[in-house]
């Protein structure tokens, strides 16, 4: 079997960084996108020799085109395509900005949409393949200050059943697992400046502790897998029992 090509959006660090190095430790060679050139080739030296640094800023959504068109030409093929990039802000909804509700919905959402379209297009010629998007548990309940993160994690579960009822023709696969809350420099910096937030978390959550970077990498990894030749436009929960927690 040829050697298989991925991209994994936003890996380098947290659980873009552990999919990416699921994905190489597998023998898939991974493109690591990611904005800032310094963590990015540094990640993909840790990760090791399947791992290419690629320095992109997703938000230049009129250069997605031709930065998966690069990587076509060089591989003749892209068969996996995972979604992680995304940025948040913790913010009272009255004093959220138009301006930054649109820039959360452009990172998370609009680029999703240019990147997927764009490396479909690869898939379609080539016979299929994977897509995995990334939600949150802001999609699966409401949760204060974060209306815009929520707003975007939404709609990326709505547009990952649609991708999946649309690409299925194409033999193309599109899956979403929503993370709970998952040990990373970002959750821990969010949660130790909210006790009272971090409290619910523990208190809601059946398993009583926070995931790992590795148990999302895993389950995107079974996504893209043959295991999962059969599942599309499915939304999993990776997150301890947060999301039916009492």
């Amino acid at each position: 079997m040829d050697k298989k090509i991925a991209i994994v959006t936003g890996g380098n660090s947290g659980l873009g960084y552990a999919t990416a190095k699921k994905f190489c430790d597998n023998g898939i060679k991974t493109y690591v996108i990611g904005r800032t050139k310094e963590r990015t080739v540094n990640a993909c030296a840790e990760i090791g020799d399947n791992a290419v640094p690629l320095i992109f800023d997703l938000t230049n959504l009129d250069k997605i085109p031709g930065m998966i068109q690069d990587i076509f030409d060089k591989e003749g093929q892209i068969d996996i395509l995972v979604n992680n990039a995304g940025i948040n802000m913790k913010k009272e909804f009255i004093e959220v900005t138009d301006a930054e509700f649109e820039n959360i919905l452009h990172t998370n959402l609009f680029s999703v949409f240019s990147i997927s379209r764009e490396v479909v297009k690869k898939m379609k010629e080539t016979g299929g393949g994977s897509i995995v998007n990334i939600s949150s548990m802001a999609a699966q309940y409401g949760m204060p200050k974060v209306v815009a993160y929520s707003a975007s994690k939404t709609a990326i579960e709505g547009m990952t059943r649609a991708m999946a009822v649309d690409l299925a023709q194409y033999n193309i696969r599109t899956n979403c697992i929503a993370p709970g809350f998952i040990k990373t420099k970002m959750t821990a910096k969010a949660l130790d400046s909210d006790p009272p937030r971090k409290e619910k978390v523990f208190s809601r959550t059946p398993m009583g502790k926070m995931g790992l970077p590795e148990d999302i990498a895993d389950a995107v990894f079974f996504m893209c897998s043959k295991e999962a030749k059969f599942v599309t436009g499915t939304v999993l929960p990776v997150d301890g029992g947060n999301s039916i927690g009492f």
